[in-house]
């Protein structure tokens, strides 16, 4: 076993005297953040006992800085009841209000938290990396771009999810396949946009830049737009592989008002598997992702890490399927405009 490290080898490491780096553990105030900072670094880096030690029966702080809709909102539900079963409290903090700057600088410092689950964090792989290295367990719901390798992470598998919707489109027969795909930075667009090409790749075909929309924000609004420009192309696409329910149903409007009929003249297909998606006439094929299963999942991660378990799976993908309705069917001759 590794040998934890000791006040004096962490002075060294940080070329700061043993009474300064004893204060910075003894959770002393005498001391310039900064400082601070680079010691909990150290001792989390290195190892040493004097770090807190978090009982399981601390609360668990639960991040979620969007709308608690019903993409955020089975994975927030799922998390809290979890919580509750392990006899730890949930300290919610949603919406917009956690979105300030340097929401997470203070929670290694905050009394009473054993740990905490992220869900989407807007902060950087940097910023995620600082808070592991001041000793405070955490688990990432969902990343938004590539975690580092030894910060726990829990998310759906989303390359095989978008491949087996482009699969689907491809089997009916679908070739000039449109893609409304989500921000450029994000890990997800990444992933899907991997299984999206692969399927296609699989039957011969590449997509070309003209039929692929990305999108900053995954909404209806957006979904729309994206869809209006590749429906009026001159040869417009038979099917439209999107990024998420609720652009599926912006591009249904935008399909709506061209006229053109919903599966008979394009296929549209979404993903997450979300309520609104059986709203829609004709109602959505999408992609189902287990919100309330990865929502489990991440806390029973951050409850092993509290335990003193060795996590050798640090980056978890839960499965997806492919869910079948209305909104695609057999591809029909291409309209020219």
């Amino acid at each position: 076993m590794k040998k934890r490290a000791t006040v004096r080898q962490i002075a060294a490491d940080t070329g700061l005297s043993i009474a300064t780096v004893s204060r910075v553990l003894n959770d002393q105030a005498n001391v310039a953040p900064q400082t601070r900072e680079s010691v909990l670094r150290a001792a989390g880096r290195l190892g040493h006992d004097g770090l807190p030690r978090r009982a399981p029966a601390g609360g668990v702080f639960v991040r979620c800085p969007y709308l608690l809709d019903d993409y955020f909102g089975p994975m927030v539900s799922s998390i809290v009841e979890t919580v509750e079963l392990h006899g730890m409290t949930a300290v919610v903090n949603a919406g917009t209000a956690a979105r300030r700057p340097g929401v997470l600088t203070g929670l290694p410092r905050t009394a009473g938290l054993a740990g905490g689950v992220l869900i989407l964090p807007p902060e950087s792989p940097v910023d995620l990396a600082r808070l592991r290295d001041q000793a405070f367990p955490f688990v990432v719901l969902d990343p938004r771009t590539s975690p580092p390798r030894d910060i726990v992470a829990v998310s759906s598998a989303h390359v095989t999810g978008a491949r087996l919707l482009m699969a689907h489109l491809v089997e009916l027969g679908h070739r000039q396949v449109g893609i409304i795909a989500g921000p450029k930075e994000w890990l997800v667009t990444t992933s899907r946009m991997a299984g999206y090409v692969a399927a296609l790749a699989d039957a011969g075909v590449l997509p070309s830049p003209e039929r692929i929309r990305f999108v900053n924000e995954p909404s209806m609004d957006n979904g729309y737009r994206a869809a209006a420009e590749l429906l009026d192309q001159p040869v417009r696409p038979t099917a439209l592989a999107c990024f998420n329910d609720k652009t599926a149903v912006g591009a249904l409007r935008a399909a709506r008002e061209r006229g053109l009929r919903v599966p008979q003249d394009l296929s549209i297909g979404g993903f997450d598997d979300a309520d609104i998606g059986q709203a829609t006439e004709p109602m959505l094929t999408t992609v189902h992702q287990p919100l309330a299963e990865m929502g489990r999942m991440a806390v029973t991660m951050l409850v092993r890490m509290l335990k003193g378990h060795a996590l050798d799976a640090r980056h978890v993908e839960l499965g997806t399927d492919l869910v079948v309705r209305g909104s695609t069917g057999p591809m029909r001759q291409v309209t020219e405009v």
